[in-house]
């Protein structure tokens, strides 16, 4: 697995899984592709790091990687992660996509236009499991499954404006009054009292694409296929101008000097 937050990460709304996924790719190709398909998200898919587990070399594997992302399954890029603090940071993303994607989908998906897929519901939500855990660690707020049932909806309240469990931990159990008569009145009253406010609307994750094979970061549209102009030889890549040596520059600094000097010379009064 890579570092939390990095690795691979699954684009939304693809189809099942199904053995002729990848027939439409060279045999090299569809048997990686088909392994990048079953590893998890947040797994590790460098070339570095595959090498180590597939009998392919790095260099064999970085073409594969380049055709894969040709093929419309993977593109590699940097994602910005906004915090609630109002600061932000980018993260290099690796997506996949077991359904082939064209550059028109990749660029919808860059700008934040393709749906997320929604995460399937848990046996007990989030909330619930929040409450239930409340009387194991603190018993005077030990609640029942109907307490449970009733003050969840008000502790999603909290999650949907950006609370963390610990945030709501803290609000319901700090400063506890002793004894505590009625549990569940109390904390009706503390997630009703002490709600935060709504947060500001959310802006679409904002995705930037990089080139297969040089890694320039690019829109969408200037590297189809994944890749940039320059790769592709539709123009030469541009070099850096040569600076000029250190003599040249000192010698000219000392033209504009005396330049400058004789101009003195001429504007003074006689």
């Amino acid at each position: 697995m890579a570092n939390p937050g990095y690795g691979k990460r699954s684009a939304p709304d693809q189809r099942p899984r199904a053995a002729h996924d990848f027939a439409h790719l060279p045999p090299r190709e569809a048997a990686i592709a088909a392994y990048l398909d079953r590893l998890p998200d947040g797994a590790d898919i460098s070339v570095k790091t595959l090498a180590k587990q597939l009998p392919y070399g790095q260099c064999a594997l970085g073409t594969a990687l380049n055709r894969l992302q040709q093929a419309g399954h993977l593109r590699r890029g940097r994602e910005r992660l906004d915090s609630t603090s109002g600061g932000h940071r980018w993260i290099t993303r690796s997506w996949w996509s077991r359904t082939a994607r064209d550059d028109d989908w990749w660029a919808a998906f860059t700008r934040g236009d393709v749906p997320e897929d929604a995460p399937p519901p848990p046996t007990r939500s989030r909330a619930h499991i929040l409450l239930a855990a409340l009387g194991r660690e603190t018993p005077s707020l030990s609640l029942s499954a109907a307490d449970c049932a009733a003050l969840a909806p008000l502790v999603t309240e909290w999650f949907t404006r950006g609370a963390t469990e610990e945030v709501v931990h803290h609000a319901l159990t700090s400063g506890l009054p002793t004894p505590v008569h009625h549990p569940a009145a109390l904390l009706r009253r503390r997630l009703t009292d002490k709600l935060p406010p709504e947060p500001p609307l959310p802006q679409p994750p904002r995705r930037i694409l990089e080139c297969a094979k040089c890694g320039v970061l690019g829109r969408p549209e200037a590297l189809p296929g994944g890749v940039c102009k320059g790769c592709r030889g539709e123009h030469p890549t541009a070099r850096p101008a040569t600076l000029p040596s250190a003599p040249v520059v000192h010698a000219r600094a000392n033209e504009i000097r005396a330049a400058m000097s004789r101009k003195r010379e001429e504007e003074a009064p006689v």
